[in-house]
């Protein structure tokens, strides 16, 4: 995504992000396939949020609660949009400080029609724009699903603020923007540490400060319409083209190698987990199913644009098994209550995806080798990204949700908790 492209690491070799402001081309150098192919991308990852994770989360949760889980991501969507035009985009891909970008591109100052952003000097600036505002949208919706049936929705809002603020928007620019983890060299093509390990994280923490959900443990929390999340499943598996193959900026093989990873990736994490079902509980189940598509889709993100498409099933077999792992025994063991999953899904995998891309990555496909081409140190790094994403998550989200708690309730009441937040926060409820 941006900054983590082959494209990216040649035009930060060439001294594209030296001084203080990047620079922005004086000529034209856009180039029509390309934009056309961002564009579709663009809509593609928007696709995923609305209505693929709205879908997706809401078919999971109990029918008292479906209107207030989709609330939360439609609202992700319009918060951080106009957020990421305001500072977020320019915090993170503008400028080339170790720790944060400039104010340069302020509410967009200073972008014209014809103007590029070094990171893509194919497509419009406001394309690579757009493009990147729909992974931060995902990214903040995603948290949500950690808490789901018990956090009030005002306080949904001023943490999605101060998280996209300063976790987000850091970890982008460490990573994609020319910050300090991507001149070490950690490889994250399209957010297996920026978006997946911290939604992950960040849900986990929330999950564990807000609490268990009454009656945890005790009482039938089944979901209310797995059809919902099916539908929500297949939206999400074909953004998710646009999401990893969109990543490569350009419409380019390199594009189709990762999108072809990412398919496969999905069918082997979605067999596998359901095999595990086979065998640990006689029967296959739909929800199982859909989880491992969805952990072999997150995990393989960080890698697809890095290794060849074999190494995709490899990977989401991977995916299957330890996020299974994850989402059974580590959860009882561990006793939390991540209402749906994010982090045995998305921060196992996103941790499980970085760390495989350091070992899969091949030269002849984004400029880097990993283990199996003989260089082990890229797995070192690759720990060391994790590392410093999950340190820096989890400490922010502990301090912004103790600073929204010290001026509003995080969590409703026990008695609309009991009558469902589609009442108790939005005033409507599914007949």
């Amino acid at each position: 995504m941006g900054a983590h492209s082959r494209a990216v690491r040649l035009l930060a070799a060439a001294g594209f992000f030296a001084g203080t402001t990047p620079a922005f081309a004086e000529t034209s150098t856009i180039n029509a396939a390309d934009t056309a192919w961002m564009m579709v991308a663009t809509a593609l990852v928007l696709m995923m949020t609305i209505p693929g994770l709205a879908l997706f989360y809401a078919g999971m949760v109990r029918k008292k609660n479906v209107l207030a889980t989709m609330a939360q991501s439609l609202a992700a969507v319009a918060l951080i949009s106009i957020l990421w035009v305001a500072y977020g985009y320019s915090l993170a891909f503008v400028g080339d400080g170790s720790w944060i970008g400039t104010f340069e591109r302020w509410f967009l100052s200073g972008m014209t029609m014809e103007s590029v952003n070094p990171a893509a000097k194919t497509i419009p600036e406001a394309l690579f724009m757009l493009y990147q505002m729909t992974f931060a949208v995902i990214t903040v919706a995603l948290v949500a699903g950690s808490v789901a049936d018990r956090m009030r929705f005002s306080a949904y809002l001023w943490f999605s603020a101060g998280w996209f603020t300063f976790v987000y928007v850091p970890l982008a620019h460490w990573v994609w923007g020319g910050g300090f983890l991507m001149t070490m060299g950690v490889l994250d093509f399209a957010g297996g540490l920026v978006v997946h390990l911290s939604a992950g994280i960040g849900g986990l923490v929330a999950a564990k400060v807000l609490g268990n959900r009454h009656g945890y443990g005790s009482e039938n929390l089944a979901p209310f319409d797995l059809s919902l999340a099916v539908i929500g499943t297949g939206m999400l598996w074909v953004g998710w083209f646009g999401f990893n193959g969109g990543s490569a900026l350009t419409a380019s093989p390199r594009a189709v190698w990762a999108i072809s990873a990412t398919h496969l990736s999905a069918c082997a994490g979605a067999l596998t987990w359901a095999a595990l079902e086979w065998w640990t509980r006689r029967k296959p189940s739909v929800l199982g199913m859909i989880s491992g598509a969805v952990a072999g889709l997150g995990t393989i993100t960080p890698a697809s644009g890095f290794v060849a498409p074999w190494a995709g099933i490899v990977i989401g077999v991977v995916a299957g098994i330890v996020c299974f792992w994850a989402c059974t025994w580590l959860k009882q063991r561990l006793n939390y209550d991540d209402s749906l999953d994010v982090f045995g899904v998305h921060g196992v995998g996103g941790i499980t995806g970085t760390l495989l891309c350091g070992v899969f990555a091949m030269k002849a496909i984004g400029d880097t080798s990993g283990l199996i081409e003989g260089n082990p140190q890229q797995v070192l790094t690759q720990f060391y990204g994790v590392a410093i994403t999950l340190a820096w998550t989890a400490v922010a989200t502990v301090a912004l949700l103790k600073l929204v708690g010290a001026f509003a309730p995080l969590r409703v009441t026990v008695q609309q908790e009991l009558e469902g937040l589609d009442i108790s926060q939005h005033g409507e409820a599914l007949q």
